[in-house]
């Protein structure tokens, strides 16, 4: 699978675990505040390459440019924000059998497309099943389907083959809408802005003022597509645009030493784990990868290889997640402890052990090189190859001993279970395979109350953070830098980015 595919994947995924819809959007910084005011045109930089560019909602949104202009356009049935990662959009509510599979999405009550056409039931289904059959999307909507049908106007349900309590979040950022028998690359969607000019994946925004949701403050949003990130930047600094997108550390630390502009952080952004093959080779003992957990300096790695952007974290993917157990050990490094597992292993000091990378995200290189230096105080030799994005995907990924990874988004236990994890993952990257783990999985999808879903992910948790091949060292923070004009942005991790409704520029 391509980096390409992989974005696509990364960006239509869980969050945290939930069974109806209670959170408003929410998560703004100050929108709605005493300070916010209404108008003027808020100028956006994304990264994108004119390879990549696409019209369709329900194509490969591999450009950040696109994925932006389509997220304010149209309107998924679901989005990140609230307590639970999981926010209403086009549906206004959701509810769950006692079956665990059979989902019922209840539209938005006023709800039109651009050209004023109301939305229903039938729109949605058509969507869904254009999204599951005629995309080959990377990721697969886990419903078939014949199994999804409008109930009347505004109501439609999703049967999953398997119990699911997850679908509202698997579906988040992904449903986009179009209408039924329409040209679905004709930009009339149903969200919070509407087209006014395209150009080269340039394109002119304007507030859609029938929108079904909370009035947008900004009356029109200008997204700019950069091949580059210092392209980005120079623009932000000869005042070319206000706001640069995903803009990652350097240019944050560039910023705040310039003291003009705003670095936005959005914590607990993305995972940059160290993946140790599980399935046989040298890591194959728990000893073994319990001793590398230990030999990790994480606080070293947040300050050296982020930067400072980012924080520690604890082994176990999904941090982002409402039930993710805080109850856990927070491992340190700990050598003595790391040479007794390794010598009770059996585990070959003599050798070199080859740590492949990919400078797909800020600090994954350089954490792969400071990692291994700690590993030398431990007797371990580790020598770090840094590879091409094809021949890291081709023959490095889901097969090698040693490898980093990144994971562009901060997601549920429940995502992370199903894409690498679960012994039946076709991305399982360790190749770890645990009935127990896969039984716990399976509660969690089952469970429909709170209580149970909480117990069987702090059973998954435990068993990755035991087992598994995951030396998750650190999660980096998503930014963003702005003029001090611009307020309002989306504090969600992972692609809530993208969620720029509630932005505001002052006066």
């Amino acid at each position: 699978m391509v980096a390409a595919s992989r974005r696509t994947l990364l960006g239509s995924s869980l969050a945290a675990a939930t069974v109806t819809a209670v959170a408003a959007c929410g998560g703004t910084d100050d929108a709605g505040s005493g300070g916010a005011r209404e108008g003027g045109t808020l100028r956006v930089g994304a990264l994108g390459s004119v390879e990549a560019l696409t019209k369709d909602p329900h194509g490969l949104l591999s450009n950040n440019s696109d994925f932006l202009i389509m997220s304010l356009v149209y309107d998924a049935l679901t989005v990140t924000g609230g307590e639970t990662g999981v926010a209403p959009r086009l549906a206004e509510s959701w509810a769950v059998a006692e079956d665990a599979k059979t989902w019922t999405f209840t539209i938005a009550e006023g709800a039109v497309f651009h050209d004023g056409t109301p939305v229903i039931a039938d729109d949605v289904v058509a969507s869904m099943k254009r999204i599951i059959v005629d995309m080959d999307a990377a990721f697969k909507v886990p419903v078939p389907p014949e199994q999804i049908s409008a109930l009347d106007d505004r109501t439609v349900q999703m049967v999953t083959e398997d119990p699911n309590s997850q679908l509202p979040l698997l579906i988040r950022l992904v449903s986009f809408t179009t209408r039924q028998g329409a040209d679905p690359t004709a930009f009339n969607g149903t969200g919070p802005f509407k087209l006014e000019d395209y150009s080269d994946g340039n394109a002119r925004l304007v507030r859609f003022d029938d929108w079904h949701g909370p009035r947008p403050l900004l009356d029109a949003i200008e997204v700019t597509r950069f091949e580059s990130t210092d392209a980005m930047m120079n623009a932000l600094q000869g005042g070319q645009i206000d706001l640069a997108t995903t803009a990652g550390a350097v240019s944050a630390r560039l910023a705040e030493e310039s003291g003009a502009y705003t670095v936005h952080r959005r914590p607990d952004d993305a995972a940059l784990p160290i993946v140790m093959r599980v399935a046989d080779g040298p890591f194959a003992d728990v000893k073994v990868r319990t001793a590398m957990r230990l030999i990790a300096d994480r606080e070293a790695l947040v300050q050296q290889a982020l930067s400072g952007y980012g924080r520690v974290a604890n082994d176990v993917l999904g941090t982002g997640d409402a039930l993710y157990d805080t109850s856990l050990p927070q491992r340190e490094q700990d050598l003595d402890t790391a040479r007794d597992l390794l010598a009770e292993a059996g585990f070959d000091l003599d050798a070199t052990y080859t740590l492949y990378t990919i400078d797909e995200a800020f600090g994954e290189v350089a954490g792969a090189k400071l990692f291994a230096e700690q590993a030398a105080k431990a007797g371990v030799t580790i020598e770090v190859v840094e590879q091409d994005a094809g021949s890291f995907y081709d023959q490095t990924w889901c097969k090698a001993d040693l490898y980093t990874m990144f994971w562009g988004t901060n997601d549920s236990v429940a995502f992370f279970a199903q894409k690498v994890l679960q012994s039946s993952s076709e991305t399982n990257e360790t190749g770890w395979a645990s009935e127990d783990f896969d039984r716990a999985y399976g509660d969690l999808l089952a469970a429909t109350e709170q209580a149970a879903q909480e117990e069987a992910s702090h059973r998954m948790q435990r068993l990755e953070y035991d087992e598994s091949g995951y030396l998750l060292w650190g999660m980096a923070d998503g930014i963003e830098v702005h003029t001090p004009a611009v307020n309002g942005l989306s504090e969600a991790p992972g692609f809530g980015w993208v969620l720029l409704e509630g932005a505001w520029l002052a006066s």
